[in-house]
């Protein structure tokens, strides 16, 4: 995937993509320092929103926090079963690119009426019904984005939180935003091999395992809105553990990360057994087919995301695909109207 050759370049999404490499490497690690102390000072966290808003920048934090040992307990759920819980006690982020989703913009609002002042919001606009119901509310930088499916900024977002709980630990160490941003442009410009292209276009559904940390995750989403394939999403050793009972020769599963330990089974249960294909999206070598990207250590899930898109690109563009018009998917999902 390239901006130099037109059959990329008049798409939208194509286009936020590759920002996204300049969004990352501009990013201002600074701006989440003031809010960091008013989080650890709470102690709890939400991070809550409707689809890519919240699926891999709410994963993606809650994974490194544990991974970390951070002393802040962190949770996710979407905005009307976030409104079931008591959140008297909890700082409370609520993410709305358009800043009118209507979930999460009636969240924050029944927070402010319980007096809950530890209400943020993050969007891509501001002046936004979000901000007014929000004490703080944060603006990307990376702008207003064209395509229906959300690219950009579910990586700005996540780098968000990312860069928030790095303050709040106060031992883990800045993001290196340059040579992250480097790595992302060298995944999403990977050549995808052809053949994993033509499986892809003949499988009745494309899964995605992998840790549940937003990535396969919201890959899957992606699939639907980009290539306008069936997809399903794995958490762990869910691929092998009943689902391959219906699962079709000709489907193909992407696994991002494998863990070493499940790579047998993977092969056992899946290639041996049910026939299908199976590639990795890793930064190392793997038994099956891999999609190999730079290794980000513990910054890797971005690049696995950016490289999960750039398949995807490769995948709606042998389809012939409008890669920016969905027929049914809508930019804002459920628009609140005042």
């Amino acid at each position: 995937m390239n901006l130099t050759d037109s059959k990329y370049a008049t798409f939208a999404l194509v286009r936020e993509m590759m920002d996204t490499v300049g969004v990352v490497k501009k990013f201002d690690l600074n701006q989440t320092k003031g809010v960091a102390k008013k989080v650890k000072s709470a102690g709890r966290l939400l991070l809550t929103g409707e689809g890519s808003s919240r699926i891999f920048p709410a994963k993606n934090a809650i994974r490194k926090a544990l991974r970390w040992g951070l002393d802040l307990c962190i949770s996710t759920d979407g905005s009307r079963q976030s409104g079931e819980y008591d959140l008297s006690k909890f700082a409370v982020f609520c993410a709305s690119n358009s800043g009118r989703t209507k979930e999460v913009v009636l969240l924050a609002k029944k927070l402010g009426e319980i007096g809950n002042p530890n209400r943020f919001g993050l969007s891509a606009n501001a002046g936004t019904l979000l901000e007014k119901a929000c004490t703080e509310t944060f603006v990307l930088t990376c702008g207003w984005e064209q395509a229906v499916a959300a690219t950009k900024s579910v990586i700005e977002q996540a780098l968000f939180y990312e860069s928030m709980l790095r303050h709040i630990s106060g031992t883990i160490g800045a993001v290196d935003c340059p040579k992250l941003a480097g790595m992302i442009e060298t995944a999403l410009t990977l050549p995808i091999d052809g053949e994993i292209i033509q499986t892809a276009i003949g499988a009745p559904t494309l899964y995605f395992a992998g840790y549940n940390d937003g990535v396969a995750e919201e890959l899957t989403l992606k699939t639907n809105e980009i290539t306008r394939n069936k997809s399903d999403f794995l958490e762990g050793t869910y691929a092998v553990h009943g689902i391959e009972e219906v699962m079709d020769p000709k489907d193909i599963v992407f696994v991002v990360d494998p863990i070493d330990e499940e790579i047998e089974k993977f092969q056992e249960v899946l290639v041996q057994g049910v026939g299908l294909k199976v590639i990795a999206i890793a930064n190392r070598k793997t038994p099956f087919p891999t999609i190999q990207v730079p290794d980000a250590g513990d910054l890797s899930p971005y690049v696995y995301l950016a490289a999960g898109w750039n398949v995807l690109v490769e995948i709606g563009l042998a389809l012939g695909i409008d890669l920016d018009k969905p027929t049914r998917a809508r930019k804002v999902g459920n628009e609140l109207i005042v």
